[in-house]
């Protein structure tokens, strides 16, 4: 009465006979199995096991028996799990290709066919039938013409396998799917253009350079470079922009003894995109050394003559003594130069650089006298002068970025000047540079040309008086020499 207790067990006695018989053991697997998949019939004993009527003398005929009644065991258990893993589902999957006895056995089930012995596939979509020439078929009120909407709808269905193999259209015939006129249309220019569209991003992929990447044209040029010695490796990519990508290397070996590769070097290249160069031609197309080769009907070569401007401008920067990089080499829109920095770090902008009063200061008067370098000794006007164009390194500014650098007697070499005035003066005004000059004055300090006015508006009225002056001297002369009235030399401003 214990909960705690021993329970009285009563066990049963066994004979060693019973546990060995095989009936016993094949009573128990029949009612596992049927536990188990009480749906699925259990395998009949043929007269393979009891041997009636069969010739069991030869060895042979032994092995294919029993190789048959393994195969049936084989067959049934792929049954079952074929049954147990469709379930109800309306999709299901099919082991006949796993079977081991072929489907003109006398015990294979007979709802299960061998679609290979048929003629039907049912896998096979079947073709829209189409109607005779006569364009109808039936008669009296079962007529069929070829403008029937079901017609219609499975031809379409079936015209949209000529679509690109990039459009999926899926098994619409063999869903029995009916497509109207107007549904067909939009997908068929939908698929058209998607085409266009693929054609156009691979074009695009090919033959232009995208952020932080080039195009294999321009990679096999920077290959070439790397072959030929003239660089040793490329890190990687430092800089991008608009209209450029910077990438750092370090030099190798130049073919000519007179020529020094720098031991770091800045690859810029031009992006081959036309986006960005449509609406700077006025930066190049006015400018005489330029203007011949300019052309609208070939934009690429635009994209050239900037990597050739831009290193013409830096010779004449570098033979002035303005500090800026070397150019090492040219080869066709990419350009080699000097690296400003040290391993790998490029220098900073002058804008996110901070500097002492005393720094602000030198680097202001440093920034004048190169605007007036530029102007005076190099015939040039930076276009694009900033705090974001301005490297700090080893206590000096350095000048990059001058692609777009014009001649003084550009039709708009005076406005660009403006410019340049204007945002160097805010940007130190703002620094807290005392002896900044404003934006007339400090052009006034690099051009030398006094001009008197007592606001800006009246300032760039002058300014575009005396463009128009110059253009007009170039069109009845036809020399670009500059008209420009000036007091002498401009005044050198020093700290």
């Amino acid at each position: 009465q214990c909960p705690w207790g021993a329970p009285n067990t009563t066990s049963i006695s066994c004979s060693l006979a019973d546990v060995m018989s095989e009936q016993l053991a094949k009573e128990l697997q029949l009612e596992e199995e049927n536990a188990a998949f009480p749906e699925v019939v259990a395998v009949a004993e043929g007269p393979f096991i009891t041997g009636e009527n069969t010739d069991t003398s030869s060895d042979l005929m032994l092995a294919q028996m029993l190789q048959m009644e393994f195969d049936r065991e084989y067959d049934a258990q792929l049954r079952r799990e074929e049954r147990k893993i469709n379930g109800d589902s309306k999709v299901s999957i099919s082991f006949e290709n796993y079977r081991k006895v072929h489907p003109y056995d006398s015990d294979s089930s007979e709802d299960e066919v061998d679609w290979q012995d048929t003629r039907h596939d049912p896998y096979r979509a079947d073709k829209p039938t189409t109607t005779p020439r006569k364009g109808f078929i039936g008669k009296g009120k079962d007529i069929t013409t070829k403008h029937d909407e079901v017609v219609c709808g499975r031809k379409n269905t079936a015209r949209m396998e000529n679509f690109a193999p990039e459009f999926q259209v899926g098994d619409g015939i063999g869903m029995d799917l009916k497509l109207s006129n107007q549904v067909f249309n939009a997908l068929k220019q939908h698929a058209y253009s998607e085409e266009r569209r693929s054609a156009r991003l691979h074009e695009k992929k090919e033959h232009s350079t995208a952020e932080k990447a080039v195009d294999p044209k321009t990679r096999l040029l920077l290959y070439k470079m790397v072959n030929a010695g003239m660089l040793e490796t490329i890190t990687g990519c430092i800089s991008t922009g608009k209209e450029s990508v910077v990438f750092h290397a370090y030099g190798g070996m130049s073919a000519t003894e007179d020529k020094v590769i720098p031991p770091e070097c800045a690859i810029k290249v031009f992006k081959t995109t036309l986006n960005e160069f449509k609406n700077r031609d006025k930066y190049i197309k006015d400018d005489y050394r330029f203007k011949d080769r300019f052309s609208k009907l070939n934009p690429r070569k635009i994209i050239r003559m900037w990597a050739e401007k831009e290193m013409h401008n830096l010779t004449r920067m570098q033979n002035a003594g303005i500090p800026c990089p070397e150019v090492v080499m040219l080869k066709k829109h990419v350009l080699v130069m000097s690296f400003i920095g040290k391993d790998q770090f490029p220098a900073p902008k002058l804008k996110d650089v901070t500097l002492s009063t005393d720094d602000m200061k030198k680097a202001y008067y440093q920034i004048l006298n190169m605007m007036q370098q530029l102007y005076k000794e190099c015939n040039l006007v930076h276009a694009d002068l900033s705090e974001y164009n301005m490297l700090w390194h080893d206590g000096k500014v350095w000048l990059i970025d001058v692609s777009q650098s014009v001649e003084p007697t550009h039709p708009h070499g005076l406005e660009f000047l403006f410019r340049d005035c204007k945002n160097v003066s805010q940007f130190f005004q703002k620094g807290g540079v005392a002896e900044a000059l404003n934006e007339r004055e400090l052009f006034n300090a690099v051009s030398g040309l006094n001009i008197t006015a007592d606001n800006e508006v009246d300032f760039q009225e002058e300014i575009e008086a005396l463009e128009k002056m110059n253009e007009d001297h170039v069109q009845n002369h036809g020399k670009k020499l500059s008209m420009f009235s000036s007091d002498g030399d401009p005044p050198i401003y020093d700290e």
